[in-house]
């Protein structure tokens, strides 16, 4: 499964297109404008399959910092504040991984 099957490929250049510049990353308003927000659980789930690079259940800070090649392989990694930041955002029982139900929360948060 390709990650625009379920987002369109313009939602996602444009969000893409807004955080270019080292630091300028933020998850949920990332996620608003990619349009994942507005999708439903179960397709929020599929797109977490795809961010879990080695399919352990959970997104670990290495995934986290490739988060934006998952929607363009030419999208930059994130920086080290960026991923403390996002995975603050996510980790909310404080394991230091996301797992699905974390990122459903941050994702309609």
């Amino acid at each position: 499964m390709a990650i625009t099957d379920i987002l369109s490929a313009k939602d996602i250049e444009s969000a893409l297109s807004s955080c270019q510049a080292d630091d300028s990353f933020n998850c949920k308003s990332f996620f608003s404008m990619v349009g994942l927000s507005s999708k439903t659980p179960d397709q929020i789930k599929k797109v977490f399959g795809i961010l879990d690079r080695d399919k352990s259940g959970f997104i670990e800070e290495e995934e986290l910092q490739l988060f934006l090649k998952n929607f363009s392989s030419n999208a930059r990694v994130l920086t080290s504040t960026e991923t403390k930041a996002f995975m603050a955002a996510g980790d909310s029982d404080g394991d230091g991984k996301i797992g699905v139900e974390e990122f459903q929360s941050l994702v309609k948060a």
